[in-house]
């Protein structure tokens, strides 16, 4: 068991959800420790133009890096590492381990976001093509991006006929291809792609390579060349720590289900980010994260009325009164 202090909040989570509620925890003068296992999808950007502040764009490890170092400036404990155990006592407090020994919290900020399933390439390969371009995950960052471009969508169902849809508005030359054999979309969807003017190509989608500045995908109909392609095969939301507490989740897609102000059905645990049901944007992350940060701050002051009592200036009006009228 853990002999320490209990924090008083514990963030599980480093993308800018989490770091985020640290900035804003630090600053409320509340102890913060921060266990981040290093795989924030931001850190996957090779430069994010939406968000804003930055008119060229900025690169997604230099954000994080800078807002971790504006968490430690003002306090905020930074740890890597992976919390495998979350466990909650009968007094209320959190106990989670990630391999250095169990350590207590009063609250619990889960900010452990997503990951994106990747189509079937070498890692390398797949990483080198995403920091060129070849590969996107998130048409609404960056659509503007392949204005006018060829671009191939790998996906079936309602996630890759939405992708299609929507990148269909930045450019005429869109593909929508089956991951599979064939190509699972209802009637209703395959007429409104056709008149978008989607191409359709039935699969697998498989031997993806990179030939100079293009991508291509090895399908049933041959090989296609793109500019960039997007994998719209689902992603696997990092829910784990809150079903060890009995969270609940949404039935929809299995994220984290939250109130209006970040708190989940377990009093005490909060959720942010791509964790939460929501636009799985930076700019959002963050809002979520700072607003998950003030409701723990006041939800922990209701509970400990003044956690930090800072000192009364010796030259206040009640002092300066006293001294007046002679009272010792």
């Amino acid at each position: 068991m853990a002999t320490q202090a209990p924090h008083d909040v514990l963030i599980i989570g480093g993308g800018p959800a989490g770091l985020t509620a640290a900035i804003y925890l630090a600053r409320f003068h509340l102890d913060i420790h921060v266990v981040d296992e290093g795989k924030s999808r931001a850190s996957w950007i090779p430069c994010s133009h939406n968000h804003a502040g930055y008119p060229d764009g900025i690169n997604g490890k230099e954000l994080l890096e800078l807002m971790r170092t504006q968490a430690q400036k003002y306090g905020a404990k930074i740890e890597t590492g992976r919390v495998h155990r979350l466990d909650k006592d009968e007094d209320g407090y959190f106990t989670a381990d990630w391999g250095t020994g169990p350590e207590r919290a009063r609250a619990v900020l889960l900010a452990t976001g997503l990951t994106n399933r990747k189509p079937p390439m070498d890692p390398e390969l797949h990483d080198e093509a995403m920091a060129r371009g070849l590969i996107r995950y998130c048409p609404i960052c960056d659509g503007f991006e392949v204005t006018d471009k060829r671009v191939g969508i790998i996906g079936s169902g309602k996630g890759g006929v939405g992708e299609a849809i929507f990148l269909r508005s930045y450019t005429a030359d869109v593909t929508l291809i089956a991951p599979d054999k064939k190509l699972e979309v209802s009637e209703q969807d395959r007429k409104k792609l056709e008149e978008a003017g989607v191409t359709l190509v039935d699969g697998p989608a498989e031997a993806i390579g990179c030939i100079e500045q293009c991508i291509t995908v090895d399908t049933a109909e041959g090989l296609l060349t793109f500019d960039s392609i997007y994998p719209a095969l689902g992603s696997d939301t990092h829910t784990q720590l809150a079903e060890m507490l009995g969270a609940s989740l949404n039935a929809e897609d299995c994220c984290i289900t939250c109130d209006d102000k970040m708190r989940t059905s377990i009093e005490g645990l909060y959720a942010a980010g791509d964790v939460v049901h929501g636009l799985d944007q930076i700019s959002h992350a963050m809002g979520e994260g700072g607003q998950a940060a003030t409701t723990i701050r006041n939800d922990l002051a209701a509970k400990s009325p003044l956690f930090r009592q800072p000192p009364v200036p010796a030259d206040s009006e009640n002092e300066r009164q006293r001294v007046e009228a002679g009272d010792d």
